[in-house]
């Protein structure tokens, strides 16, 4: 049987960090980096994993024994293994699966390669046993996979960007009328033209090569303090908190500043899908990426001095705006910047990390890029 191939892009998200677990907004593109999933059948009940990454582990476990072996398998292959063990759980025969995988996506730069690592996996196993998958479940799927065979307690977003993002747009999502929308698998997003280059403009990359996890703590400790603010409020989720005068009355100062970014970003998400609809000059939302950026590191605090400083060094060379992307304590940030101006931004970073005793940036320019699907 011909091997086929199958790739998930990582994504930046434009605006909206930690707004989707809490039911509200946001505003990714998929990147033009992405996982590639090499697969076929197999008959004898097996799954098998490689990766290129991974040159000396060969995984191997039975279809039958993928909840039991959970723990005694390596890290990185919890993501195939979990995404083969969901299809599994929820009823659809897998007899065996060879999987091989290679990543382009940098691992721990908040770019989402653990969502383009399980989404690959994910669109090549609806191929090739599940057909009539939806796009809507398979994303469901796929998180589903990360939260409970990985551990990651992540929400809709980064799954969402590697299935659902087209080349050219960022996507708009409300994320709590996507998830209402599940059972009919209804329309709940929207693409938004992002024609960077139509406006000389260019989206820079800053990898500040200190790795984030999301199995870490800080990640599950932001979810149990937004929702331990949305109780205090009386309100399902923080998505219904309407002004930041209404987060006031919350008498924790920690959780008061949580509930305060959460608020303030869905009201930012909000602003720059409009700006982009409307089909206003990019640079316009410049400020607000760096506003979004303060509220991760004052309120959320979730920023690092290396993210800081990737912020402060893009702006002070010129970008029009810059933030931290992902889900913090590490990875990257995004600047906003002139197309012309990408060497001299970049050198600017570069000099100001080693002035400020870090290792060099890996820095690159990105386009918003097509989601999942089949390569050849």
């Amino acid at each position: 049987m011909p091997v086929q191939t199958w790739v998930a892009p990582g994504r930046a998200n434009i605006i909206g960090e930690h707004t989707d677990y809490n039911d509200g907004f946001v505003l990714p593109i998929a990147l033009p980096l992405v996982v590639a999933c090499a697969a076929t059948r197999r008959t004898d009940g097996m799954v098998r994993v490689v990766s290129r990454q991974r040159k000396d582990e060969t995984v191997l476990v039975p279809v039958a024994e993928l909840a039991a072996e959970r723990d005694r398998v390596p890290g990185w292959s919890r993501y195939p293994l979990g995404v083969v063990a969901e299809f599994v759980r929820r009823g659809h025969p897998i007899a065996g699966v060879d999987i091989a995988l290679d990543g382009a996506v940098p691992i721990g730069a908040g770019l989402s390669s653990s969502a383009a690592l399980s989404c690959s996996v994910a669109i090549a196993l609806r191929d090739l046993f599940a057909p009539d998958v939806t796009d809507r479940e398979l994303i469901d799927l796929a998180r589903a996979a990360e939260n409970g065979y990985v551990g990651a307690p992540t929400g809709l977003l980064d799954q969402s960007a590697s299935i659902l993002c087209t080349a050219g747009h960022a996507l708009f999502l409300d994320v709590r009328r996507f998830a209402a929308a599940a059972a009919t698998d209804a329309v709940a997003h929207e693409q938004i033209p992002f024609d960077l280059e139509r406006f000389g403009l260019a989206l820079l990359v800053i990898d500040t090569g200190q790795p984030h996890q999301l199995v870490d703590g800080g990640y599950a400790e932001r979810r149990a303090q937004c929702e331990a603010a949305a109780v205090e409020l009386g309100v399902p989720a923080l998505r219904d908190v309407d002004t930041v005068a209404a987060v006031e009355r919350i008498a924790d100062a920690v959780l008061r500043r949580r509930a305060r970014h959460v608020v303030t970003e869905n009201a930012r998400v909000l602003e720059v899908a409009e700006k982009l609809r409307s089909g206003e000059d990019p640079r316009s939302i410049g400020p607000i990426l760096t506003e979004g950026h303060a509220s991760l590191r004052d309120d959320f605090e979730v920023s690092t001095a290396a993210l800081d400083t990737a912020v402060v060094a893009a702006n002070e060379a010129g970008a029009y705006g810059a933030r931290m992307v992902g889900g913090g304590f590490g990875g990257s940030a995004i600047a906003l910047i002139e197309r012309a101006q990408t060497d001299a931004v970049v050198d600017a970073v570069r000099k100001r990390f080693a002035r400020s005793g870090f290792a060099e940036p890996r820095t690159f320019v990105v386009a918003p890029a097509a989601g999942a699907h089949r390569a050849d």
